[in-house]
């Protein structure tokens, strides 16, 4: 009895001693390695990926259109020919879709100026350029709102004082950035219509502060990303010619 009772104390004393404590972070350290031409190439590495590089360069450096000049988002106060392109482009490539599935067409289109990320130089348009001004999975969606959400996103442009690309507006402010006009299709907005609206799913989710999308009648996923549209338009069109126009103007 007593044997055992030796042998239960060792085992118990064994088991103590293979606890440990428990551990505890001293210190973090690292060091920086810069990315340079001094990091040597692995060269099965690269020899494995460089066909679908090549095939890559090839359809990015693929020619599908032409610009007589340069475009950028800052030529233009309240609207440029860089985003009434984009917004132009979302309209007459995303409508014939909207259409087929519920027989109804887009009545207007709004986008955000941060969205346009690059500048479309004077020359070739290749599937290089959509991606540098469109580098974002944005899709098109086509929100169902009623004239006095419209009114909201009309008071919205005349508070932004941005070129936010628009199509199918009219909307002229006086010097003190007020609604002097607004209209939609040439038309004056009747607050008890429905309007069919195309933006992308970020601003349908409230980014940049547009709110007025919610709540609405229905939404419609296009599934159709703003990027590929500006494809399927380039290549459909050899001479880009997007202008500066009277869609979004301020009294001077």
């Amino acid at each position: 009895m007593r044997f055992n009772c030796i042998i239960t104390c060792l085992i118990a004393l064994s088991i103590s001693a293979c606890k440990q404590s428990p551990l505890k972070l001293i210190s973090i350290e690292g060091k920086q390695i810069p990315v340079s031409d001094t990091l040597a190439i692995d060269q099965e590495y690269d020899s494995l990926i460089a066909p679908y590089r090549t095939r890559l360069n090839e359809d990015m450096n693929a020619i599908l259109s032409y610009a007589p000049e340069t475009y950028t988002k800052s030529n233009g106060e309240l609207n440029t020919a860089i985003g009434n392109l984009m917004a132009d482009i979302v309209y007459t490539e995303g409508n014939p879709i909207f259409n087929i599935r519920t027989n109804k067409n887009i009545d207007a289109v709004i986008l955000n100026h941060g969205g346009i990320r690059a500048i479309i130089s004077k020359g070739n348009i290749t599937t290089k350029t959509a991606f540098e001004v469109m580098p974002f999975e944005n899709s098109i969606v086509v929100v169902a709102i009623k004239g006095k959400q419209i009114d909201s996103m009309m008071q919205y442009l005349s508070e932004a004082k941005r070129p936010h690309p628009v199509h199918g507006i009219t909307l002229a402010l006086n010097k003190e950035y007020q609604i002097k006009m607004a209209l939609v299709n040439n038309k004056p907005i009747d607050k008890n219509k429905t309007y069919y609206v195309a933006t992308n799913d970020y601003l349908y989710n409230g980014g940049d502060n547009m709110r007025f999308f919610k709540p609405n009648d229905s939404v419609y996923h296009l599934d159709y990303k703003i990027r590929n549209a500006m494809l399927d338009y380039f290549k459909k069109v050899d001479t880009i010619r997007p202008t500066i126009d009277n869609r979004f103007t301020i009294s001077k």
